[in-house]
Parts: structure tokens; sequence; C-alpha cells
């Protein structure tokens, strides 16, 4: 089916900045198909992304750079595990919601994956110590702010002990998941990058309206990091039943 991500696609990620939410296992669970286990901290918290990238040259793998298109994108992700029809453990993303600035994203997207766009407007702007996003379609307003020497507390509100630890929830996972569950299929996308330097940020402001749609008034900021001009390419989708 097309939307099983027939093809490889390639692009640069100018920006990304991720944050990440903390949310009680029993908070997620019903958000994620059966097939699928939370990825969790202790075995009390699950993991939710809002991932805000900047793509340029997104194209399929092998076309020319230059024919590529530039979008803005927003993910909304938990952190999962899958476990293969051939017993083999996977560690990836489920996505909950994808939203983009371009109307023709909103289409290619949802035609050739399972990510669930739609499009909203968004602003966004840079200044030497500070990162700036909202939109009013999405309620959602993040500043972050950048220290000179490439440090920032973690967030008084996360459960994780140190940088180092929640640098395994700050990505790039290697795959990601999406679930036919008429079918009971599962599509299984790997992402390849070449660089992917996390530099931790400090939240300012973080008014993400999805996560009240979803329900998850005890969603805790656990993190937030930014990375920039990171080469990337995601590998055609393979599919398989779920296992028994």
């Amino acid at each position: 089916m097309l939307a099983h991500h027939p093809f490889a696609v390639a692009a640069q990620l100018s920006r990304t900045t991720v944050l990440t939410y903390a949310v009680p296992v029993a908070g997620l669970r019903a958000l994620v198909p059966a097939c699928l286990s939370l990825d969790t901290l202790d075995d009390t918290w699950a993991f939710v992304a809002v991932a805000l990238v900047q793509t340029r040259q997104l194209r399929p793998e092998g076309m020319p750079a230059f024919l590529g298109q530039d979008f803005f994108l927003i993910g909304y992700r938990v952190f999962v595990r899958y476990t293969t029809a051939a017993g083999k453990r996977l560690r990836g993303l489920y996505i909950l919601r994808s939203e983009t600035d371009k109307r023709r994203m909103q289409w290619l997207g949802n035609l050739f994956t399972g990510y669930h766009y739609r499009t909203i407007d968004i602003c966004h702007k840079a200044t030497t110590d500070s990162l700036h996003f909202a939109s009013k379609k999405a309620d959602l307003r993040i500043q972050v702010e950048m220290s000179a020497n490439g440090e920032a507390e973690l967030p008084a509100s996360s459960p994780f002990a140190s940088w180092a630890q929640a640098r395994r929830f700050a990505g790039p996972l290697p795959f990601t998941f999406s679930v036919d569950e008429a079918r009971q299929q599962v599509v299984i996308v790997e992402g390849v990058r070449e660089e992917w330097h996390p530099q931790p940020v400090r939240v300012a402001e973080a008014q993400v309206g999805f996560l009240h749609e979803l329900g998850l008034p005890d969603a805790r900021l656990a993190s937030a990091f930014t990375m920039t001009d990171i080469p990337y390419h995601w590998k055609k989708g393979r599919t398989e039943l779920w296992p028994a």
C-alpha cells in the first residue's frame, strides 16, 4: 500500500528541537496499539516527545537535492518498543500526529505514510540565544534558551537524574512504527543519520495544545534539546503481521 512508506526518503534537517514529556505509564498505554510496548524509565514513566523540525530538500532518495522541498514539521511521538515476528526487539517511535506548514506535505505525507498529517500555521524565529515557535491553530507556544557553554539545568519536573540519562530519550531512535490495526500489520521504517549532537536547552515557555487534547494532565517536562544541520534519510518501509 502507498501509506506503507513505499520508497526511501532523504532530507537535511537544518534545525531540530525536541521537548520530551514524562507521563505515568498508565496515561500513555491506551494511546499505543497493543503490538507495541512503552519504552519506560523504571517502569514508572513513559515519554512523549514534541519534535519541531525544519527540513530542507526533502525528496525521494536518489533524486537530486535541488528538486527537494522545504517544510516545517511538528511531530508528536511516543517512545516505544516492538518485538518482530523473528523475535528481534526494536526501539523506536510511534507517531500520534504530525503537523506541517504546507498543504502539499500534508497530502503527500498522508498518501505515503500513516503519520496523520494536518496543515497548521507555524511561526518560528531563531536568535543568537533563543528559539521561538508558535501556532494559533495548534495552540502551541514554545520558547527555549541556549547557553553560551552548551549547558542547561534539567527541568525541575524531570524524572531524569542527569542529562546523560535524558539523552536516551532525545532521539533519534532507529525505527518509526505505524500500525494498520484492521489488517493487523506493522510498518517499520528505519532512519539513518550521519550526525546527531543534541545540545541541552532551557525551556522558558511551553504551551502544547495537543497534550491537553490527549488528556494528559500529569505530563511533566522532562528534557529539551536542539541540534542543527543533520543529513538524514529513511529507508523504505517494511511490513509484517503482528506477531502471535
